[in-house]
């Protein structure tokens, strides 16, 4: 495992000491400088992730410390300590890139709260440097469509990437791919080499989301224990994607339209107008006109919104494109689980064809992989599907010989068993039609029902 590294710099030889063997106790490696052109030296030479600084040193001062650390890494976190009373000080050395400061005399037990969250940040970093790291070497992800929809959605997207378009909103069901068109539009401009970052607005309680797009001041409320940047800041010069807008609250929606109208905002608890660039990618599968009409959503933001549309169509438009996606997963699970299917049968090429797909992509994908997991054979055939598809599958006759069975043999009991299970979820446990999908008599099948258990 990893150990993180921390120099601590200070003239006096048992702060040094104590914050030494308290840091090695925590599993941290450590370096320690007693003047500030030490500390400029071992950084080079150490390159430790993390300073806690005195500001009271002999020579060179720490403030003057902290800015020839900062110009050797300029993502060097550095904790300021300082003498009790030295609050503008400290808050002065903050301006010029100190992550945090403490106050002597100090808590070991506070210092190592500080220290703790300082290298969480620093974490976040290195994960931040390595995803951007990853995208470029991936490059945008791959949209699949040949059908006219989809064809229209894709020179849609590349006019956008390549555009300034400030504000796009893409709309479509559950499914269909919205924040891949957000990446792809990200990835595909000048922006590309700038944070993507997103947020399920559905998903956080409206009291918190201010806090996660804005971020928050030290003390400006009670978990406030120290400053937050907001995804907003954090993004500066890149995207940011705002899944579900429709289910953002009235309230938020203001705070969130003036922001839009001149990219400028107060973290909660400051007086400081922070600017910032970025390029917001909204997505919802609501009908927003509706929810205008419904007074649920305003009507300005919508408009300040959509300045680029997006619809994306349901799979069920597009069937064009449903075999060339099953492909591309098939080949993409193969290759993950080290299995042989290369293509799909023709019967159950029919049945993915006519089934509906009220999960859209994200439905297929499940299933795609569910039948690569549970096949052996180098084509998927029939049997790999679940039952709904093969039961739901509108105008398709499905031969009992098509059925294939395995070389190894099945437990013909476990089976039925399932069969019986499935029609009876289908149903929502009405047993009559339960009954009819396994063209059973309800005798026969209440029989079949006690025999495994579904029926005392």
């Amino acid at each position: 495992m990893r150990r993180a590294k921390i120099m601590v710099v200070d003239d006096e030889h048992l702060i040094r000491w104590s914050l030494e063997q308290n840091l090695k106790k925590q599993g941290y490696e450590v370096c320690t400088a007693g003047t500030g052109e030490d500390a400029i030296r071992l950084a080079r030479e150490e390159q430790p992730e993390l300073v806690l600084l005195d500001y009271h040193l002999p020579g060179i001062n720490g403030l003057e410390v902290l800015q020839r650390l900062k110009e050797i890494d300029d993502e060097l976190l550095v904790i300021m300590v300082t003498a009790q009373g030295g609050l503008e000080t400290a808050v002065n050395t903050m301006r010029h890139g100190a992550y945090d400061y403490i106050n002597k005399p100090f808590n070991l037990d506070e210092m190592s709260l500080v220290v703790r969250k300082a290298l969480e940040t620093s974490e976040l970093r290195r994960e931040v440097v390595q995803l951007r790291s990853e995208h470029k070497k991936q490059g945008p992800p791959k949209i699949i469509g040949n059908s006219k929809h989809m064809k229209n959605v894709l020179e849609m997207m590349a006019k956008v990437a390549k555009s300034d378009a400030s504000t796009v909103l893409v709309q479509g069901e559950s499914g269909t791919g919205k924040e891949l068109v957000a990446k792809y539009i990200h990835y595909e401009s000048s922006r590309a080499e700038k944070p993507f970052v997103a947020i399920n607005c559905a998903a956080v309680p409206a009291t918190l989301l201010e806090s996660e797009l804005f971020g928050h001041e030290k003390g400006a409320f009670t978990d406030a224990k120290t400053s937050k940047k907001g995804l907003f800041e954090l993004a500066d010069g890149g995207t940011v994607f705002l899944d579900e807008i429709g289910d953002m609250e009235l309230g938020m929606q203001a705070k969130l339209l003036r922001f839009l109208e001149d990219r400028t905002f107060r973290r909660i608890g400051g007086s400081k107008m922070i600017p910032v660039d970025v390029r917001i990618v909204s997505a919802t599968n609501k009908d927003l006109l509706k929810a205008i009409e419904e007074k649920t959503f305003r009507n300005d933001l919508y408009y300040r919104l959509q300045v680029i549309p997006i619809f994306l169509p349901a799979l069920r438009e597009r069937k064009d494109d449903i075999l060339l996606i099953a492909n591309h997963f098939i080949e993409s699970f193969s290759r993950e689980f080290g299995k042989p299917t290369k293509g799909i049968s023709s019967m159950a090429e029919k049945l993915l064809v006519e089934y509906n797909w009220p999960g859209n992509i994200r439905e297929l994908k499940n299933v795609i992989e569910r039948a690569i997991i549970l096949g052996n054979d180098d084509t998927l055939l029939m049997e790999n599907l679940p039952l709904e598809i093969i039961a739901k599958a509108s105008q398709v006759t499905v031969p009992l010989t098509t059925f294939k069975l395995p070389a190894e043999g099945i437990d013909i009991e476990e089976v039925e068993r399932e069969l019986i299970k499935q029609s009876l979820e289908m149903t929502d446990w009405n047993q009559s039609k339960a009954a009819k999908k396994l063209n059973l008599g309800i005798d026969a099948f209440r029989y079949r029902m006690k025999k495994f258990g579904f029926l005392k």
